[in-house]
């Protein structure tokens, strides 16, 4: 395919909004994912260095 200009590259034949929406998705996605597992990661460790009481 070939665009004449950037704003027919970006509507991308009408698609634009699904392609550019995936894309912005799955961004969020990939930057949060490190986020979620180091936040689990220090709760996992906070929780491994609590004393546990025996039942």
């Amino acid at each position: 395919m070939q665009w004449k200009s950037l704003s027919d590259f970006i509507a991308m034949d009408g698609y634009g909004l699904y392609i550019w929406g995936s894309y912005g998705v799955t961004l969020a996605f990939m930057l949060a994912e490190p986020l979620l597992v180091a936040r689990r990661r220090r709760q996992a460790w906070a929780q491994a260095a609590t004393p546990q009481e025996e039942s």
